[in-house]
């Protein structure tokens, strides 16, 4: 569950808590890119100084590590939630980073379509040259098929002679 702005103010110190709250919703669309990048590393590095105390405090409650300084107060739980809270906020800044890289890559790819779009209108409207010499006209392509004339002579031979067999043979066979 998300924490609200008044917890996150409760649990933070006054230097936190005017980073963490830039990463809220009115603050946070106002900053530029280089901005949100340095706000995205100056809170991994509290969210590591954080997660480093936590992992001392819950150390120290089991006994395996001596105590640290006694200007560091709290328990490992209260590391724990301030570093939910950090962790929360890179979220927010990581975000608004995706959207306006999002945003910039759409803009590029409306420049682009409407280049695109003025190269063609551009290209399509153009017409062509008048020349005053005539043109050659159409190209002739010459056929593949092979073209074998055939004599008229020729043409029905093969049946003739079939029929002149037939009749050969029937007369062959009416004299026996």
């Amino acid at each position: 569950m998300a924490a609200s702005c008044k917890y996150e103010i409760s649990i933070l110190k006054h230097d936190e808590q005017e980073i963490v709250l830039a990463t809220h919703h009115p603050a946070i669309g106002e900053l530029t890119r280089d901005k949100l990048e340095s706000l995205r590393s100056r809170l991994r590095d509290f969210h590591g100084k954080e997660h480093t105390l936590a992992r001392h405090r819950q150390r120290e409650a089991r006994g395996k590590a001596e105590p640290r300084g006694s200007s560091f107060s709290g328990t490992a739980e209260h590391a724990t939630q301030r570093k939910q809270v950090f962790v929360a906020a890179i979220k927010r800044v990581s975000k608004e980073l995706k959207r306006l890289q999002n945003f910039e890559v759409k803009k590029e790819l409306g420049e682009a379509a409407r280049r695109a779009l003025a190269l063609r209108r551009a290209q399509q409207f153009s017409r062509p040259q008048n020349d005053l010499r005539p043109g050659e006209g159409m190209r002739s392509i010459p056929s593949r098929r092979r073209n074998i004339k055939i004599p008229p002579s020729r043409i029905g031979r093969v049946s003739q002679a079939n029929k002149r067999a037939q009749v050969r043979r029937d007369v062959s066979r009416g004299s026996d």
